[in-house]
């Protein structure tokens, strides 16, 4: 039997992760991307107040899973700033709990800028609040690490940091995942025959392939190595089309969640239109 590949989308939660799900259904898609409450405040929605067993209902009425979901906007592990660093722990600590209370496959986070101090100056500390994170949340639970578009000093836009924290951390808990509008941002290409800028021979090369947990796609509005993060609709940025095709075809990734996060055809969101692009890029 043939694998069936799980493709999906960052949806809203409107109404309750159920509707998410039954949003995801209705555009065609068959995983999902959340957030545990608003991405630019940190209160979060107590825990309580989610129907982990109507999420699993509505999960198996229209065959969506997983179910991932996505960090707040203003982590920031890396400041040296203490008191956002503490807001962020203990905000990923909640998304953990809220990720094993609905069965979720992990918590995709951008890990945050060193603001200049380079990588060498912050990675320890991130490293530290990554322990203290899993040590402090259900054992069901998993962070994954986002690869970052290489600007401002974001964490994560070099493979090689990823795989840098994830050796540090050493926890099975512990993943990451890969965005292909980042990555393009931060010069990688997703093909061609320069090992020094094709992704998935850096992946390779730095072992992270046990580790990739979910892909996200996403066309870039903008130029090969631009640093800038900004998704374009499938098929309509600057990544080439032939690139993703082939991206996506290689064997190694065949098994991964796929999750868009763009724009939309009418500007609200991702939707069906971008999800047919994405299954014809897979056929």
């Amino acid at each position: 039997m043939p694998n069936i590949r799980r493709i999906g989308a960052h949806l809203s939660t409107s109404g309750g992760v159920e509707k998410a799900v039954e949003r995801a259904h209705g555009i065609g898609a068959n995983t999902l991307q959340v957030f545990s409450g608003s991405p630019r405040m940190w209160r979060r929605t107590p825990l309580e107040k989610i129907d982990a067993r109507a999420v699993k209902q509505a999960q198996e009425k229209y065959d969506v899973t997983p179910i991932f979901t996505h960090a707040l906007y203003l982590v920031n592990l890396a400041s040296e700033n203490p008191e956002l660093v503490e807001k962020s722990v203990s905000a990923l600590k909640h998304d953990l709990q809220f990720d094993a209370h609905i069965g979720g496959a992990g918590v995709v986070v951008h890990l945050g800028s060193h603001q200049g101090r380079g990588f060498a100056a912050a990675r320890e500390s991130v490293a530290r609040s990554i322990k203290d994170i899993l040590a402090d949340t259900p054992k069901n639970s998993h962070l994954l690490i986002e690869n970052a578009a290489a600007h401002n000093g974001k964490v994560g836009g070099q493979l090689e940091e990823i795989a840098w924290i994830l050796a540090k951390v050493h926890s099975p808990r512990l993943g990451w995942c890969f965005d292909t509008c980042h990555a393009f941002a931060a010069g990688y290409t997703l093909a061609g025959i320069n090992q020094q800028t094709d992704a998935l021979t850096v992946i390779k090369k730095l072992n992270l392939f046990p580790a990739l947990k979910c892909i996200h796609i996403n066309d870039s509005k903008d130029a090969l190595n631009s640093g800038r993060d900004r998704h374009a609709n499938i098929g309509d940025g600057e990544i080439p089309r032939a690139d993703l095709k082939q991206f996506l075809h290689d064997q190694r990734l065949t098994l991964l969640p796929i999750i868009t996060e763009v724009p939309g055809i009418d500007g609200n969101g991702p939707d069906a239109e971008n999800i047919r692009r994405i299954k014809s890029l897979v056929k």
